[in-house]
C-alpha cells in the first residue's frame, strides 16, 4: 500500500454544540494517541479536550480556531499497513466561519455531525453548500442518541431535504434516549450493545437478525421493531454505492453517541475503507495530481503563538503532490525567492513533533517569520497559483486603541501577528491615523482583546465607529482616481499591504460614489 493511498484527510463540521470536538476526542482514543478521552465541558472529567488548547477555548467551552491532529489507524481484524488519518476539528460558531471555509479547501472529505434532537441547523446548511461547490464527499453522524430526540426516519427525511443529498443509513439505532439499547451495523451486519462509558471502549456482538438470540439480547418487542425498520430501510433507500458517495451524491449515515463512545468505531472503520485518498487540486495554470514527482503545496491557515514562550507563528501547509523533504530548497511563488525549512512539524493540536518527510494529503506546520500569507504557493520551481481560498468582506468595525502607552511595542507586534492569521482585517485611516479593525462576527473582538492581553501582554480598548462597508478600489483612469482620493480624503484608509481602501459610512454614500465616479471599480474583498 503506497504512501499516498493510505492517507485520509478530512474535516469535522457542524452547527455549534453538535459534538464535533467530542467526536474528534474519541477518534484519537481509537487511534491510540490518548489513553483517556477529555470532554469539552464536564465537572466529573478533569481533562479538557485535546483539540481545544487555547485558554479562551478551555474557559468558554467553544472552539475558536481549527486544530490539526493526525494518527495511524488499522481496523480490527484487518492486515497490512495502517491508514494515516489527518483530522481537522473546526469551530462551529458562525463568527469563526471563515476559518472553517478555508479549512474545507484543504481536505478530501468531511464528516457532518448532527444533533439528534435539533436536526439540521443553519450553520450546517451553509457548510454543506461549501462542500457541494467542491463536490466534497460527506458522511453524516447523528449524535446524542442516548438523549431523547426525534424519530430516525424523520431525521433522514430532513437531511435529504435540507442538505439536498441522498441519505443512506449504514447503521440503525435500537430505541432512543433512556430506552437506547444499541446500534445494528448494516455495513458489517453485526449488533453493538450499548453500555454507557465515557472514557473507555465497549464490546461488539455478531448476531444474525432472524435468530432468537437477538430477542434474548434486546427483548422481543425491540427485536421485532428492528426487523421491521431494517426491512423498511432496505425497501426505501437504494443499496449503498461507493462511487455515488465519492461523487458527492450520497451521504452514508451513522447513529451513535460520541460522549459515550458509541457508534464511533463503526464510523471510523467504514470511513477509512470508503473515504477518498488525496484528490487532485486545481491551480490556475493546470490541475495538479497527487502522484506527480515534484512537490507542490499551499498555505491555508496561519496560527500565531502556539507556544507562548516563543512568539512564533506557524503556517499550515497542505501537501498537494510529490514529497516534502526537510531542508530541501523550495520556491516561494509570491515573493519569488527560495526558502528552506529546517524544522517542519506534525501536529497533535498544540503538541508538535519535527518531521523529515511528508506526502500528499498531509498537513505540516512551517515556521513563519512573516514571509507567508494565506493562499501562498510553494513548489519545486514551477509557477503555480492555487486558487479558491475565500476571503471575506468585514461587516463590523471598531477603532482599536492602545490602552497602555508603555507597551506600544508589544501592542503593535501582537496586532500584526493576529491580523496575519486572517481572522480580522486592519485598516489605518489616512485622515486621523487611527487604526480600525474589521471582523465578520462580534465574538472576534473579544478573542482579539483576550489574546492581546494574555499572549502579548498588551491591553487594548475598543471605540465605536460607524461604518457600512470597506471597499478596495482600482481604476484605469489616473486623474479620476486621484480626484476620488482627494474628495473622499477623510474616508480613505490603507490596509496591511498599503492598498487604498474606501470606508463608506452608509449604503447611500457608497451608491452615490459609484454613480459619481464611473471609472472606479469597488471590490468588497481584498482578493480581486
Amino acid at each position: 500500500m503506497n504512501e499516498i493511498f493510505r492517507r485520509r484527510t478530512f474535516a469535522i463540521i457542524s452547527h455549534p454544540d453538535a459534538g464535533k470536538t467530542t467526536l474528534t476526542e474519541k477518534f484519537l482514543l481509537f487511534g491510540g494517541q490518548i489513553q483517556v478521552a477529555g470532554a469539552v465541558k464536564s465537572h466529573k472529567i478533569r481533562k479538557t479536550a485535546t483539540s481545544d488548547w487555547m485558554d479562551i477555548e478551555k474557559q468558554r467551552g467553544i472552539s475558536v480556531s481549527t486544530s490539526v491532529m493526525e494518527f495511524d489507524y488499522l481496523p480490527d481484524e484487518s492486515e497490512g499497513e495502517p491508514y494515516k488519518v489527518n483530522i481537522l476539528d473546526t469551530p462551529g460558531h458562525q463568527d469563526f466561519a471563515e476559518d472553517t471555509y478555508r479549512t474545507l479547501t484543504a481536505v478530501d472529505s468531511a464528516i457532518i455531525v448532527v444533533d439528534s434532537a435539533k436536526g439540521v441547523e443553519a450553520q450546517t446548511r451553509k457548510l454543506m453548500e461549501v462542500c457541494r461547490m467542491r463536490n466534497t464527499p460527506v458522511i453524516v453522524f447523528i449524535n446524542k442518541m442516548d438523549r431523547e430526540g426525534r424519530d430516525p426516519f424523520d431525521l433522514l427525511d430532513e437531511l435529504e431535504q435540507e442538505l439536498q443529498i441522498k441519505a443512506r443509513p449504514l447503521s440503525w439505532p435500537i430505541g432512543q434516549g433512556l430506552k437506547f439499547k444499541g446500534v445494528y451495523n448494516i455495513f458489517e451486519r453485526q449488533l453493538n450493545l450499548f453500555t454507557p462509558n465515557k472514557q473507555r471502549v465497549t464490546e461488539k456482538v455478531s448476531v444474525d437478525i432472524s435468530s432468537t438470540e437477538l430477542d434474548a439480547r434486546v427483548g422481543e418487542k425491540e427485536a421485532q421493531r428492528l426487523r421491521d425498520d431494517l426491512e423498511l430501510v432496505d425497501g426505501v433507500y437504494p443499496t449503498f454505492d461507493v462511487k455515488e458517495y465519492l461523487a458527492g451524491h450520497t451521504a452514508p449515515v451513522f447513529f451513535g453517541s460520541a460522549l459515550n463512545n458509541f457508534g464511533v468505531q463503526e464510523l471510523l472503520d467504514c470511513f477509512v475503507e470508503i473515504a477518498p485518498s488525496p484528490r487532485p487540486t486545481k491551480a490556475e495554470e493546470r490541475t495538479v495530481t497527487p502522484d506527480e514527482s515534484k512537490f507542490t503545496g499551499f498555505i491555508f491557515k496561519i496560527t500565531a503563538n502556539i507556544d507562548p514562550n516563543h512568539r512564533s507563528c506557524i503556517a499550515f501547509c497542505k501537501v498537494c503532490s510529490g514529497k516534502f523533504v526537510r531542508n530541501a530548497p523550495y520556491q516561494h511563488i509570491r515573493l519569488n525567492k527560495t526558502v528552506r525549512f529546517s524544522s517542519p512539524t506534525q501536529f497533535m493540536a498544540q503538541r508538535k513533533s519535527t518531521v523529515d518527510e511528508a506526502w500528499p494529503g498531509d498537513i505540516i506546520g512551517l515556521p513563519d517569520n512573516g514571509i507567508f500569507k494565506i493562499g501562498d504557493t510553494l513548489t519545486e520551481g514551477e509557477e503555480l497559483h492555487f486558487r479558491g481560498l475565500p476571503s471575506f468582506s468585514p461587516e463590523l468595525f471598531k477603532y482599536i486603541e492602545n490602552d497602555d502607552p508603555m507597551k506600544s511595542k508589544q501592542f503593535m507586534k501582537g496586532l500584526e501577528q493576529l491580523m496575519n492569521e486572517g481572522v480580522a482585517q486592519l485598516f489605518v485611516n489616512q485622515f486621523n491615523n487611527r487604526r480600525i479593525v474589521g471582523t465578520v462576527g462580534q465574538l472576534q473582538f473579544e478573542v482579539i482583546q483576550y489574546r492581546l492581553e494574555h499572549e502579548y501582554n498588551a491591553k487594548c480598548r475598543w471605540e465605536p465607529v460607524h461604518l457600512y462597508k470597506a471597499c478596495w478600489i482600482e481604476s484605469d483612469d489616473e486623474a479620476e482616481y486621484e480626484n476620488f482620493i482627494k474628495r473622499k480624503y477623510q474616508y480613505m484608509a490603507k490596509d496591511i499591504e498599503g492598498r487604498d481602501v474606501f470606508l463608506a459610512d452608509s449604503s447611500y454614500v457608497l451608491s452615490m460614489a459609484q454613480q459619481d465616479f464611473k471609472h472606479i471599480k469597488f471590490h468588497f474583498s481584498s482578493e480581486f
